[in-house]
């Protein structure tokens, strides 16, 4: 496996994130042109009409099943990070942090963390700004 780094961490699943959406996107461009085909020949309107519904149901299905995974990832590393603070420096991470900080500080390695996490607190740093503080990456290969 590569080494992961600040500039190659991101992951997408083309399946996933290019594929499927372009796929329900033809659906729902497939099925609003043979509901109008079916609306001047009075024929399957009712067919044409669920057939329609589906496009929408499966978009907000591929959306929120991604946006409670993320949340439940999120808390989960929300617990870890304050678990490594709590060990390394004996307290919580910093109330100030908003998730995007934590989760970019999931990188830094255990020397770098107490440091960075008051820095990242005290300045209100971006999270790309924190990953690139980093000095040595503390890869994650263990997400989805």
């Amino acid at each position: 496996m590569a080494e992961q780094n600040q500039k190659n961490h991101g992951r997408y699943i083309p399946l996933y994130h290019f594929i499927l959406p372009l796929a329900i996107l033809a659906l729902i461009i497939g099925s609003v042109i043979n509901l109008f085909d079916c609306l001047h020949k009075s024929d399957a309107l009712y067919s044409a009409a669920l057939i329609c519904l589906i496009g929408p149901i499966l978009l907000f299905i591929w959306f929120y099943a991604r946006q409670f995974a993320l949340k439940a990832q999120d808390r989960a590393i929300r617990a870890e990070e304050n678990l490594r603070h709590m060990a390394i420096a004996g307290s919580l991470l910093d109330p100030r942090l908003t998730m995007n900080q934590i989760i970019a500080l999931r990188f830094a390695p255990n020397d770098e963390l107490v440091v960075l996490a008051h820095k990242a607190a005290e300045e209100n740093m971006k999270p790309s700004d924190i990953k690139k503080a980093i000095q040595q990456w503390k890869a994650d290969h263990h997400r989805a």
